[in-house]
């Protein structure tokens, strides 16, 4: 069976975003850019929400960020290529290739996507990664943790749910940013 995978950026005290919807957490350096793309190698499908999805989908509908370089267009590259679920109430249509948008998080389906794929999958969108972990479908999460305290905003993992975590890795970038990889015990 294939994995499905939280991948996300987060404050050093647990946020996505800050109070404002901000996440422009610091400045990006090769390492991690290259980084964020060998993660996506192995998935065949990501699944979205909606605003995390129209966020992303500038990496296919306009060129001139593939454009900025040679990390930039292989991090296109491998973002485009997966199949895209985008999970939203009020999307009508998706402007990427292979997007297909669902009306609601159904757990049985990604249980069934989960056993019928040969490609990893990745969660993203912290509300939908939050039903995710707590319907126990999450096998892995790599967070980036970056060197900065936000105060409040929107959390990296579910407010309300007690999750153990495993340890599987850690990776130090030059910027401070730290990877964090861990595998959710069964509750």
């Amino acid at each position: 069976m294939v994995k499905l995978t939280y991948i996300n950026n987060m404050s050093l005290d647990g946020y996505i975003e800050d109070r404002h919807g901000a996440f422009d957490f610091g400045p990006m350096d090769d390492d991690l850019f290259a980084a964020y793309t060998e993660l996506l190698g192995t998935v065949g499908t990501f699944l979205y929400g909606r605003r995390l999805y129209e966020t992303m989908a500038g990496w296919e509908t306009m060129p001139e960020l593939a454009a900025q370089s040679s990390l930039a267009a292989d991090f296109a590259h491998a973002w485009q290529a997966p199949n895209k679920i985008v999970y939203s109430t009020t999307l009508a249509t998706a402007p990427t290739a292979n997007t297909r948008i669902e009306r609601a998080f159904d757990i049985s389906a990604v249980q069934q996507l989960k056993a019928d794929v040969s490609r990893d999958l990745t969660v993203g969108g912290a509300d939908l990664a939050s039903q995710a972990l707590t319907a126990s479908l999450v096998d892995e999460c790599n967070l980036f943790v970056w060197p900065v305290a936000v105060g409040d905003g929107k959390p990296a993992l579910p407010p309300n749910a007690r999750l153990s975590l495993e340890l599987l890795d850690e990776r130090r970038f030059a910027n401070g940013v730290m990877l964090l990889r861990y595998r959710p015990k069964p509750q």
